[in-house]
């Protein structure tokens, strides 16, 4: 059965006209020795028959990553059994078998590609048991065996609210980064998000893979101009901050197509800019902020930041800031990244 295109939202209309990009929405494509970079990430995708929410989100920032030899691998199918009005994966109701072969073709992509850091990103898997957690745990298991040295991030679905799968799934797990996006502030769940995806069980499941794992660094993800208000956006951090999530990132939603919710705003950068300060005063470790971000979009740099106070990396596009107040957390932070290379 093939995926199928993701349902028109309540408010779109198929001859509504869509909004033109403002100025400050500019990519450059890669030329030279990043030309080169992104057809070796590309070539490694498929060649391993893997697929990458890079291509499968259509994300602006494909070119800019893959020309860093950056990439976020999708493991466990092409499309999704949820179909949220914002995301350009397909959606369908019963998904083809895991691939049993995903594990090892996985670590063969990652092995080749000379990364420093890898985010693997599931899709939502609810014909399956246990939400796909054995599955995802095998990859990066595979992964962490092959490159030892490498951290590794996990995007990860809700898991339909099960916490004994998050348990099973993060329990001696060797990751340095367990993220799991709320996308929306509450109000617009059911406008934005499948029914069976709400901000409270997304917020349970950060909260609880936090008490799982206190030693793992935890990462969640907002998405702005589909109808939220300022307010909001400031509410929902601090929603967040009571789960403890340490990273955030806040970034303008772009609409895939005429079919899917339409775009409300487009905050200009200086907004970015303030709420990444009200976030490092709220108490996160790090965000980033601005109209081209995405969770997954050059994901290691806000952990070598963490890691390194002298990591002068830049996000383009982006407000990146780091709390000052780190000193034992680094310290925390490290001896935990020595653990996972043991």
């Amino acid at each position: 059965m093939s995926g199928k295109q993701l349902p028109m939202a309540g408010n779109n209309s198929a001859t509504k006209k869509r909004r033109r990009l403002p100025p400050w929405f500019k990519t450059t494509l890669p030329s030279g020795s990043q030309q080169e970079m992104f057809n070796e990430t590309k070539s490694a995708v498929k060649n391993n028959k893997l697929h990458t929410v890079c291509e499968e989100a259509r994300c602006p920032n494909i070119h800019d990553c893959w020309s860093s030899g950056d990439a976020t691998f999708m493991i466990a199918g092409q499309e999704c059994t949820r179909g949220c009005r914002f995301c350009a994966v397909g959606s369908i109701k019963t998904p083809p078998p895991l691939d049993t072969e995903e594990p090892e073709n996985l670590a063969d992509a990652v092995e080749s590609m000379n990364l420093k850091h890898v985010v693997i990103t599931v899709v939502n898997r609810d014909d399956l048991g246990d939400s796909g957690a054995s599955h995802y745990k095998e990859c990066i298991e595979a992964v962490h065996k092959r490159q030892p040295d490498l951290t590794i991030e996990l995007l990860c679905s809700d898991l339909a609210g099960d916490i004994g799968d998050l348990e099973f799934l993060l329990k001696q797990s060797p990751l340095s980064v367990f993220a799991h996006n709320v996308e929306c502030v509450p109000r617009l769940d059911r406008t934005v998000r499948d029914r069976r995806a709400s901000f409270s069980q997304s917020l349970n499941i950060l909260k609880e893979a936090k008490r799982i794992r206190p030693d793992m660094i935890t990462k969640s993800s907002l998405m702005v101009g589909v109808g939220e208000t300022d307010d909001e956006i400031i509410e929902a951090m601090k929603m967040l901050r009571t789960a403890d999530v340490d990273l955030l990132t806040i970034g303008q939603y772009l609409a895939p197509s005429s079919k899917h919710l339409t775009i409300d705003r487009f905050p200009e950068p200086e907004l970015y800019d303030q709420w990444a300060e009200v976030a490092i005063d709220l108490g996160f470790l790090g965000v980033a902020s601005g109209p081209f971000v995405r969770s997954s979009f050059k994901a290691g740099l806000l952990l070598r930041k963490l890691k390194d106070p002298n990591n002068n990396e830049s996000m383009p596009g982006a407000h990146v800031l780091i709390s000052n107040n780190l000193n034992f957390d680094r310290h925390h932070l490290m001896s935990r990244l020595t653990e996972v290379k043991q």
